[in-house]
């Protein structure tokens, strides 16, 4: 059997610039290892590690980077652990019957401290300098709107559909917990309704940034390229600015960035579903580009 999980590599900065992670005892196993936890019905896996690492060590976090999936047998079969990289934001420790304690450590001495290898991989992609531990940039594909030929009016006013509304409604409840500060939508009604619940749910406004619309941007791609470009630039505190768009300029955007589609040969346009979302940071070189196709509950096989 299957037991899926999610957890994170919680990480903060030091006074030196460095970084520290939060490794945990679990008396239970009598091991260090990092928060985990199993996944519940109804959930992301994103929002397992949330919720876990939040009951596992008190901390209020931010996800960033999709960090590696480990497996290894367990009594009931074989466990496998998604992990996400997450910055310590707030809260505080308290120990209880799950952890009991909680040490902040430079990578290199968790590593050493922790009692099972797979904890170590993580750690190890946690240490990684070549791509930004945190996103900058959510570049959100507007979610279902029906058929063109159905929509008699003007194709700029095209509405959501009932699923598109849910979609919508969905990206409003997990892409919080990447701590948007902004929203930005082309001009087109379905990128609008796309992200008008996550916005109302953060108490931001929805601005205009017509540069990013599939006509705009084939007329001027430099334009376009130089809007999104800005907001991958490194920020002093967590959090991302979160873009939507459409089908026809996204895979363009991603393409200029140097995102191909990994694991396919030649340079296949990279994937851009209705409801989609690229998770974005860096530069060319160095760019975190990481793909979530939704955001539905997981369906865990067994």
């Amino acid at each position: 059997m299957l037991v899926a999980a999610a957890g994170g590599a919680v990480w903060r900065t030091t006074a030196d610039g460095g970084i520290e992670t939060a490794v945990v005892h679990r008396p239970r196993y009598d091991d260090w290892s990092l928060p985990k936890g199993k996944h519940d019905e109804g959930e992301a896996l994103v929002e397992t590690a949330v919720r876990e690492v939040g009951e596992e060590t008190g901390l209020s976090v931010v996800v960033g980077r999709r960090s590696v999936q480990t497996e290894y047998a367990v009594e009931a079969g074989t466990k496998r652990v998604d992990y996400w990289l997450m910055e310590a934001v707030g809260g505080r420790f308290e120990p209880g019957a799950e952890t009991d304690e909680l040490r902040w450590l430079p990578v290199d001495d968790a590593a050493a401290l922790m009692t099972h290898d797979h904890d170590r991989a993580v750690l190890a992609d946690l240490a990684r300098t070549d791509v930004p531990r945190a996103p900058t940039l959510l570049l959100v594909r507007h979610s279902r709107a029906g058929s063109r030929s159905d929509w008699d009016g003007d194709d700029d006013l095209r509405p959501l559909d009932g699923k598109g509304r849910r979609q919508a409604r969905r990206l409003a409840e997990v892409l919080p917990l990447f701590a948007p500060t902004a929203v930005l939508s082309a001009e087109r009604t379905r990128c609008r309704e796309t992200v008008e619940p996550l916005a109302a749910a953060l108490g931001l406004p929805v601005q205009a940034l017509p540069e990013v619309g599939e006509e705009e941007f084939a007329a001027d791609p430099q334009a376009g390229l130089a809007a999104v470009e800005r907001f991958l630039e490194p920020r002093p505190a967590p959090g991302v600015t979160v873009v939507c768009s459409q089908g026809g300029a996204i895979p363009s955007i991603l393409m200029s960035l140097g995102v191909r589609w990994a694991g396919v040969a030649g340079a296949l346009w990279p994937p851009a579903a209705k409801g989609s979302t690229w998770v974005l940071g860096g530069h060319a070189g160095g760019l975190l580009a990481d793909y979530y196709r939704n955001f539905d509950p997981e369906t865990v096989e067994e």
